[in-house]
């Protein structure tokens, strides 16, 4: 059966690359992706349309085999999110690939799931993953058990790479 996972994207505002060029790299493996946002409808930050396939408060992780939060501004929406959090903590709890790209750790980290955890991130949001714990690496892609985080836009392909690397 094909692995499944869910890409959680901000309503407005996501950055294009570290939705699109992840999303290609999972697909070109086989592996099925689906797409949660806040509203059905949501635009990057290059102006991108994409309908979301289910709506981020009806996402289940007993449904998915990975979760990717995805970064550009608009992520932010998600820092103090309840279900956000729950839904991080639940795919880390399961043991299951929970992952983010650039500022999108801070999700992450404000969930508790980096404490004690090596973890990349864009550079707005080092101090944030710092304060809750985390071990912040400088790198463009970091690897820590089933966290994979990345730094932006230009690591948006190896981050796909290492998702589907974890997921084989």
């Amino acid at each position: 059966m094909a692995k499944k996972v869910l890409m959680v994207i901000a309503h407005e505002n996501f950055r294009d690359e570290e939705y699109f060029h992840p999303k290609q790299v999972l697909q070109n493996k086989g592996i099925q992706v689906i797409t949660a946002s806040t509203q059905k409808e949501a635009a990057s930050k290059f102006g991108q349309r994409v309908r979301a396939d289910i709506l981020f408060v009806d996402a289940k992780a007993e449904n998915y085999d990975a979760i990717l939060f995805i970064g550009g501004g608009g992520a932010s929406e998600y820092f103090n999110n309840r279900h956000a959090h729950e839904l991080a903590n639940s795919f880390f709890a399961a043991g299951k690939p929970t992952c983010a790209i650039c500022i999108a750790p801070s999700i992450l980290a404000n969930a508790g799931v980096l404490k004690g955890k090596k973890a990349a991130c864009f550079e707005s949001e080092i101090e944030n993953l710092k304060e809750k714990g985390a071990e912040y690496t400088g790198e463009p892609v970091t690897v820590d058990g089933n966290v994979v985080t990345a730094n932006g836009p230009k690591a948006a392909k190896d981050f796909g790479e290492a998702v589907a690397k974890k997921l084989a």
